[in-house]
């Protein structure tokens, strides 16, 4: 066990210095292209090689070049950050987008050889023709062109063999990363960067299963199957496995080529409502989002419609997040924070005990009113982040995994509207969906569907009562019941309880001593009588000192009691 342990671990190791080598190397030559243009612009030298004249201090040629280097997770981090045109600028974004499905793609021996073992026959046999150059190369797949025996144009997305032990690499050290990052940050605790890097595990093994992605597109085309203005491509699942999936070929123009969109008599404003509509249908109507919406997976179609060819990275919503959204919406768009509040606290965002709740009320206001009443051009993305941060690290919320995607898709949805110039407010296209999804709480069916699951739960409650009682019974007769008291008064009402009982302690014991006393002095029996004569006392028995002394300890105890109760003013 030890020496596997210290083979992974050497291995976890190596791909580290890996990673570290490469990053190291594409830096050194970044600045030998950065000196030899300095240089050769110095003598008057022309530039031959097109590739050091570009190259610049970080080039954006040289970073794409390394993520691809180093594999299918780095790829991905590439993709995410070529959607965010806000805070990188415009030529690291254009280059970072050739992630998106410009990858190097795998000869087509490679690709033949993983599709005859997964689908247990010939290529040949399988489809009347398959073109050998890909049409697309992403992190973890690539897609051929291919047509049935049917005639039917498809799309084969094939998974890259031998990626799996990549990847996990990559995780164990995002992994150990992502805690030493929470220790020491508190940023980084907020951002719950740990649970950053468990999605990242389940979303990118989701994307490893073909089965899962057939599932995702099916559910999506039932939902919208009655929708004129989005089109979810057919899955052909007897050419599908877990490595291999065969779907409808989609043909037409990126999202984000805008130009080609106006060329084609599309209104590029109309084809950001579709995306920005869709969107909030899936987050309001259905549950069911897709949480990774950047150009390479949105295609426009010529006849004005939007299509979504990638469905590997989804998520969800329950019913109470779902309502929950739609209050933060309506909220928003009303500005009625109180009701923005409640929805927060019922998410589970807001702690009284943690959080000072005027005060975040008035930080949220502040943040939100500057932006009623702007377009969507007039909005930037980096500004609305910052701001959300800062309140985020102000009040130390943790934010929930779900939550962070949500607003990670809600970006990417946003800067791609923007680019194509829409110029509605967003939360008035979410508005009706989400007054429509309060609505419906409120009908008949929807009522009684609550009540049924309300009645469920108490059902099986009832039948477990028996059990769970009898459980306690014998546990209880085999002496196996302990029971915890706690005390949980406050402290100043823990000091009035012990006051009041100290007094009535006191007063018990005076009592005891004046009945005590008095019961000795009138008793017939006198025992041991002491001579007083010597100090000009009578004698006096036992019996009579003992009593005496009670009236004295009594006569005290009753004006100290008396004193300290005028004292506290609560006679």
């Amino acid at each position: 066990m030890i020496v596997l342990r210290l083979f992974l671990n050497f291995k976890l190791l190596w791909r580290f210095v890996f990673i570290l080598y490469i990053a190291v190397w594409y830096g050194i030559r970044d600045v030998i292209g950065r000196v030899a243009q300095t240089a050769s612009k110095a003598l008057g030298v022309p530039q031959k090689n097109k590739e050091t004249a570009e190259t610049e201090f970080l080039s954006p040629r040289m970073i794409r070049r390394c993520m691809e280097r180093l594999g299918p997770s780095f790829i991905k981090l590439g993709q995410l950050l070529s959607t965010r045109d806000d805070i990188l600028p415009s030529e690291f974004v254009n280059e970072l987008k050739k992630l998106q499905d410009q990858v190097p793609p795998l000869p087509l021996t490679v690709i033949s050889s993983v599709v005859e073992k997964q689908l247990g026959k010939p290529l040949a046999i399988l489809f009347d023709r398959f073109n050998s150059d890909s049409i697309a190369a992403a992190s973890v797949a690539q897609v051929h062109e291919a047509w049935l025996f049917s005639g039917e144009r498809v799309a084969v997305k094939v998974i890259r063999p031998d990626i799996l032990p990549i990847i996990r690499k990559d995780i164990r050290l995002m992994y150990y990363l992502a805690h030493k990052i929470e220790n020491r940050s508190k940023r980084g605790r907020m951002l719950g960067v740990v649970n950053l890097v468990k999605e990242f595990e389940r979303t990118i093994f989701n994307e490893l299963d073909m089965f899962v992605e057939a599932g995702n597109i099916e559910r999506f085309s039932n939902n919208f199957k009655h929708t004129r203005e989005l089109h979810i491509c057919k899955v052909h699942r007897e050419f599908t496995s877990r490595s291999v999936l065969v779907m409808e070929y989609i043909d037409g123009i990126k999202v984000d080529q805008v130009e080609a969109i106006k060329a084609a008599g599309i209104d590029p404003g109309e084809i950001g409502l579709i995306g920005l509509r869709s969107f909030s249908r899936q987050l309001m109507e259905f549950g069911f989002f897709h949480a990774d919406p950047h150009p390479g997976n949105t295609i426009v179609m010529a006849d004005g419609r939007v299509s979504i060819i990638d469905f590997g990275l989804v998520s969800y919503v329950d019913d109470e997040m779902m309502k929950e959204l739609a209050n933060i919406c309506l909220g928003f768009a009303d500005h009625d924070y109180d009701l923005v509040m409640d929805a927060l606290k019922e998410i589970g965002l807001l702690d009284n005990k943690e959080i000072h709740l005027k005060e975040f009320k008035a930080d949220l206001k502040e943040v939100s009113e500057p932006f009623y009443g702007r377009s969507l051009p007039s909005i930037s993305v980096r500004e609305v982040y910052d701001k959300v941060m800062q309140l985020v690290l102000k009040h130390r919320i943790t934010l929930p995994r779900n939550l962070l995607l949500i607003f990670k898709t809600f970006v990417q949805n946003e800067a791609i509207g923007k680019k194509l110039g829409c110029t509605s407010s967003i939360l008035q296209i979410a508005r009706p969906y989400a007054q429509r999804l309060l609505k419906q709480r409120f009908e008949p069916d929807q009522l009684f569907k609550q009540f049924n699951a309300e009645a469920r739960k108490i059902t099986g409650h009832l039948q477990s009562m028996p059990a769970n009682i009898n459980g306690l019974l014998a546990n209880a007769a085999d002496n196996k019941v302990s029971m915890e008291i706690r005390h949980t008064a406050s402290s100043p009402l823990h000091q009035s309880l012990e006051k009041g009982i100290n007094r009535l302690i006191v007063g018990i014991i005076i009592s005891a001593s004046t009945i005590a006393a008095a019961l000795i002095l009138n008793s017939s029996q006198k025992l041991f009588n002491i001579d007083l004569g010597f100090a000009g006392f009578p004698e006096i028995s036992l019996t009579d000192l003992l009593g005496v002394t009670g009236y004295v300890i009594a006569t005290f105890l009753g004006l100290w009691l008396i004193i300290s109760i005028l004292r506290s003013g609560r006679l």
